[in-house]
């Protein structure tokens, strides 16, 4: 996955925007305001901090080099995911998906229901 393809990735989804509250140099993809990815998308190689269920999230480390605790993140509930070309594009996906997806399942159902994400 290239930096562009994880930028379009990200903003593909509902009311997902990119923001730069830290550098100009690091994307902070947010849904209504709560991060779901982080990414220096010029760094080498590419990065991109995920949230995860913290039982997956030890189960995905043991499994993928390319896995390891978020950097500068909360360790039990991030992932940080080298893109490296070891995980597979559709792997990479689904780990962002599932980010998206637990911040979303973490807002009120009303606002749930406005993301068309049950």
């Amino acid at each position: 996955m290239t930096p562009d393809q994880l930028r379009a990735f990200c903003l593909d989804f509902n009311e997902a925007v990119e923001e730069f509250p830290f550098t100009p140099e690091t994307s902070v993809f947010k849904v209504l305001g709560k991060v779901f990815a982080l990414s220096a998308l010029d760094a080498e190689p590419l990065r991109v901090n995920l949230k995860c269920d913290p039982e997956n999230a030890l189960r995905l480390r043991a499994a993928h080099p390319a896995v390891v605790p978020g950097w500068h993140m909360n360790k039990r509930h991030w992932n940080t995911v080298t893109l490296d070309g070891s995980l597979p594009d559709r792997l990479v996906r689904e780990l962002i998906e599932d980010s998206y997806d637990l911040v979303v399942a973490g807002m009120p159902r009303a606002v749930r229901l406005t993301l068309d994400r049950p």
